[in-house]
């Protein structure tokens, strides 16, 4: 069993018993997917996996993971060669004094971050470096918070980190064989139509609608995912159920009418406890439901909030 390797918010940590809960048990499934990946908690508390798919819209993020599925090693040896996010720019790499807009950089983490973003801006750029960027970035940042502009650069600021480990070798390593037989794709959810079929198990964590000011977590990259995507998605859904695909969705309250009526699918409800938050009063419990087509009685466990289902019009629980 591999561990994240990356810190991601709204991630599911604290509710993954809940979510595996509602999974059929592993000798129904023949392929696995995860069409918004993140930072894959539940793939990688879950695995491993023999076959199947992982997408997320951000198209660094993915190719993170190819560089952790095919290169760990040569990730690993660049992220040795890393200094202190407080240390003093490498006067041999490029914003060494100063950034695109010409502002002073006088730590050596904001000279990173200006490297990480050569994709955004149309420069060349290594795979292997980037994905070690990104490494370091998420583990020295404020919170480990991905957050990126309209640009598609990332933004978040210095972190307060005294003794930041960036390098996470044997994570990496685990979750390179974790991936050994993954399809790593990055675009629109829609995707796994063309890649899972009947008895295959289809797991969304979409970006989520917030139910309040402190509980968006929609800026993970430049795109937005609006209720026109959200509906879309549950088009989705439908259309995994009718091919004979196990689909189990994670999102947040104001979505549940898109999913209550449909005939083959229930809600129910969670609570999760967000640890990544700009606020730090504003961490704690976020109100999530969880929808399936899994039958109860075929699901891998039984928890005590399986009983409190929601009601539907067709006297359904």
């Amino acid at each position: 069993m591999a561990e994240p390797v990356l810190k991601w918010a709204g991630g599911k940590r604290q509710i993954l018993h809940e979510i595996r809960a509602c999974f059929p048990p592993e000798s129904d499934v023949d392929a696995y997917h995860e069409p918004f990946f993140g930072g894959g908690a539940l793939f990688f508390k879950t695995g491993p996996h023999s076959s199947g798919t992982i997408n997320d819209i951000n198209e660094r993020l993915m190719s993170f993971y190819r560089v952790v599925r095919d290169s760990p090693n040569a990730l690993i040896e660049v992220l040795e060669e890393f200094d202190g996010p407080e240390s003093d720019p490498d006067p041999n790499r490029k914003f060494s004094k100063a950034n695109r807009k010409g502002k002073e950089v006088d730590q050596y983490y904001y000279q990173q971050r200006e490297l990480y973003n050569r994709r955004p801006n149309g420069e060349e750029y290594d795979e292997v470096e980037e994905a070690a960027l990104l490494m370091y970035l998420n583990r020295t940042c404020y919170n480990g918070l991905y957050r990126e502009n309209n640009s598609g650069e990332f933004n978040v600021p210095i972190g307060r980190h005294s003794s930041a480990d960036w390098v996470q070798a044997s994570r990496i390593m685990n979750a390179s064989r974790a991936l050994a037989d993954i399809g790593i794709y990055y675009g629109d959810f829609s995707y796994v139509l063309d890649h899972a079929t009947e008895d295959d198990l289809v797991y969304f964590d979409p970006p989520y609608e917030p139910v309040s000011h402190t509980s968006s977590f929609v800026e993970y990259s430049s795109k937005e995912f609006d209720t026109e995507e959200q509906e879309r998605l549950s088009e989705v859904a439908v259309e995994l159920n009718e091919i004979g695909a196990h689909v189990v969705v994670s999102n947040s309250p104001p979505m549940r009418d898109l999913y209550q009526y449909l005939d083959e699918f229930r809600v129910h409800d969670v609570g999760a406890k967000r640890h990544i938050n700009s606020d730090g009063e504003g961490r704690g419990k976020v109100g999530e439901i969880i929808v399936t087509n899994v039958p109860e009685d075929n699901r891998r466990e039984k928890t005590a909030y399986l009983d409190q289902f929601v009601e539907t019009d067709t006297g359904q629980t």
